[in-house]
């Protein structure tokens, strides 16, 4: 999911039979390295492969994939078994030919975890390796990999998920499960997950849970301690009115909830930018968000000047970057609010017209 440019890569290795004896799958946690290894180790042992290099489902090296009985794929977490003893069973294993299928897939997840001593002792074999045997190493940390093991792999670097993608495979997961989830409760999970698509399942899991088959936005907020967007909406149609006591109210009933102060800063000020991003043409790919809510934004965003908005952020991110070495952090808040009231609106003391001079008396002759 989301790794269109890496899947096509293998997919045409496969068909023109140009195969790597090592791959190296680098990136983020959540993103689909484990499991691409999978189903590549999958695709490249099925007997009759479908249209686009699926794997048939009926053949026995799938079939014995599938119910975990396969002597062809052999999976090692480097993390808990990192020393040079379990490389070399690992070696013994590499010159045992495939029972079913061409190929004996290794696949080597958190790499990185490897001692020193390990590494040269995989090197050799890494180097020279039997003609059925491929490797497939994963890892989150690629700098942590020898240059020597490096230079040896096809390296595939994975990208974050983005937050379209995760919304359409779990509206796709949804509506197989029998859930009712609207919209805008799956860009809030998808945006939670920060682009790892196994976060976003399991906190729709945790979800689903909570809410049952039938799942409200509200309940969602709730159950993830996410701020509402309709916080956001409510403090600018204060600030432009300089309502700074209704504000102050809004910003209690927050942190009454249980929010952190600086979590409810760092919402503002990307309602502010999603603000700005809405009121400026051609910027609309920016947005993440469902449509429901873009066209709220643009109402909103006309209701507002960019010098506005260029202010108000650099009021907001002033009282981040301020915000940890203060003493007083809810009065640095609330000052900072007050300050976002009087952008457009000055204080009555300063709106107060001046009084006038007083004539000087006339001396005396």
């Amino acid at each position: 999911i989301g790794q269109d440019n890496i899947a096509r890569t293998l997919r045409n290795s496969i068909l023109r039979g140009q195969l790597s004896h090592a791959y190296l799958f680098c990136g983020p946690r959540g993103v689909g390295k484990t499991s691409t290894a999978r189903l590549f180790a999958k695709t490249i042992n099925c007997s009759n492969p479908g249209e686009d290099m699926k794997p048939c489902g009926e053949c026995e090296s799938c079939l014995s994939f599938q119910e975990g009985r396969s002597y062809c794929i052999h999976e090692l977490d480097a993390a808990s078994n990192n020393g040079v003893e379990d490389i070399k069973a690992l070696m013994e294993k590499v010159q045992i030919p495939p029972q079913t299928g061409r190929y004996s897939v290794f696949i080597i997840d958190e790499v990185h975890m490897l001692s020193q001593a390990a590494f040269n002792a995989f090197l050799k074999t890494l180097e020279e390796p039997p003609a059925h045997a491929i490797f497939i190493l994963a890892t989150t940390e690629k700098h942590k990999i020898l240059p020597t093991i490096l230079s040896r792999c096809q390296t595939y670097d994975f990208n974050r998920i983005s937050i379209p993608d995760i919304v359409r495979n779990l509206t796709m997961i949804a509506s197989r499960e029998g859930v009712n989830i609207d919209q805008e409760s799956l860009h809030v999970i998808a945006r939670k997950a920060d682009g790892a698509m196994r976060d976003a399942l399991t906190i729709f899991d945790q979800t689903v849970a909570f809410c049952g088959s039938d799942i409200r936005y509200e309940d969602v907020v709730r159950n993830l301690n996410e701020l509402d967007y309709e916080y956001s909406f409510r403090l600018v149609d204060a600030f432009l009115a300089g309502n700074y006591a209704e504000t102050f109210l809004i910003f209690d009933d927050i942190l009454s909830k249980g929010f952190n102060a600086l979590h409810f800063l760092d919402a503002l000020s990307s309602h502010l930018r999603d603000l700005l991003v809405s009121r400026t043409g051609g910027l609309e790919t920016l947005l993440d968000l469902p449509d429901s809510l873009k066209e709220r934004y643009r109402q909103q965003a006309l209701n507002c000047s960019v010098k506005f908005i260029y202010d108000a952020l650099g009021v907001t991110t002033q009282a981040e970057a301020q915000y940890r070495s203060s003493t007083n952090q809810r009065l640095l808040i609330e000052f900072s609010l007050m300050k976002l009231c009087f952008l457009n609106k000055a204080p009555e003391a300063e709106r107060q017209a001046a009084p006038a001079p007083v004539a000087a008396a006339t001396p005396a002759p």
